[in-house]
């Protein structure tokens, strides 16, 4: 048996349980950057490696590296007589059960079980976030407990995945008024993902906007922010190094949202955390319009962006409804 699980630290957990099998961690972050319905071919990961490098600080050359070692493990999954993949309710993790369900639908799976833990709660735990919660004891008492993978999972996954990774943002709309219930989350967390994206009311999508808020209201440290927005954003699924990313590029001149006080260098994953958490953040003038949508963002700022297949730059002419849930174009 094989388990394909979302983290290192659900992992590890798992390795120290009384389950039986491999673990495989999937280690991708496919709400960030640039992908592909296919990402087999080097020309089709390199964009995504360098992005990822810019952006998080996750070294390319260990991005390809890691991304070839899983792959091969996939590859020859046939070796395994079940396989269990380990996932959550949100969009993080989603995106990567609908990766891995296109991935298989589009090979003969011969003998090969496939099955799917997936919960968006767990009793005694008021806010759910992910697995990694769990104790080895509680992730224990979930073995078994998964649910066979079927045609209808893998046709689910694989048209979800074809839209996030389209170029047209149509499509990324359009699969939230398909029938996508074979995967229960799916759904919520593909809402979200469109909320990301520039809203109608001042160019910024709901992680932004919600930063904003935050601040404006008193959250004044990134650590602060980033617990703030772990709790209201849940949902996302949203890792430390990501929000690190979107604090930079709403301090970067010209025309920042905000401010950040004290001696700092954003940490990528290489770097402590550290100092930037106790750092001061505060609204500029320009964040303080914005977030009172008396600025739109992308007018004073442009944006140069990816959301899945979707790379978002310049002055755009739509814009995300969230009231209405669609999008609106401008003249």
């Amino acid at each position: 048996m094989l388990h394909i699980v979302n983290g290192d630290v659900v992992g590890a957990k798992l390795r120290k349980a009384n389950i039986r099998g491999d673990i495989l961690v999937w280690r991708e972050v496919y709400p960030v950057g640039p992908v592909f319905v296919e990402m087999d071919e080097l020309h089709q990961r390199s964009p995504r490696a360098e992005y990822l490098e810019r952006t998080l600080g996750i070294s390319a050359d260990d991005y390809l590296t890691h991304y070839k070692s899983q792959e091969q493990i996939l590859l020859n999954f046939r070796n395994y007589d079940e396989i269990v993949f380990w996932f959550e309710h949100d969009l993080f993790d989603q995106l990567m059960l609908c990766y891995l369900l296109n991935w298989f639908s589009r090979r003969s799976i011969g003998h090969t079980k496939l099955n799917l833990l997936c919960i968006g709660d767990y009793p005694g735990i008021d806010l759910f976030r992910g697995l990694g919660q769990l104790t080895t004891k509680q992730l224990e008492t979930l073995a078994g407990a998964w649910q066979r993978i079927g045609q209808k999972e893998l046709k689910t996954g694989s048209r979800i995945w074809d839209a996030y990774a389209s170029p047209d943002i149509v499509r990324h709309v359009a699969i939230l008024h398909e029938d996508t219930s074979a995967l229960p989350f799916a759904h919520a967390a593909l809402e979200l993902h469109v909320s990301r994206l520039p809203s109608a009311r001042n160019g910024l999508g709901i992680v932004e906007q919600t930063t904003l808020e935050l601040v404006r209201h008193g959250v004044d440290t990134p650590r602060k922010l980033f617990k703030e927005i772990g709790s209201r954003l849940s949902l996302l699924g949203m890792g430390d190094l990501e929000f690190w990313y979107r604090l930079r590029s709403m301090s970067e001149q010209p025309n920042a949202l905000l401010e950040i006080r004290g001696p700092h260098t954003v940490p990528d994953y290489r770097k402590e955390a550290a100092p930037f958490e106790n750092c001061e953040v505060a609204l500029t003038e320009v964040g303080m319009e914005v977030a009172a949508g008396e600025k739109d963002w992308l007018k004073v700022k442009g944006m140069n962006e990816w959301y899945g297949g979707l790379w978002l730059h310049g002055d755009l002419t739509w814009r995300w409804d969230a009231e209405r849930k669609q999008l609106v174009y401008r003249e």
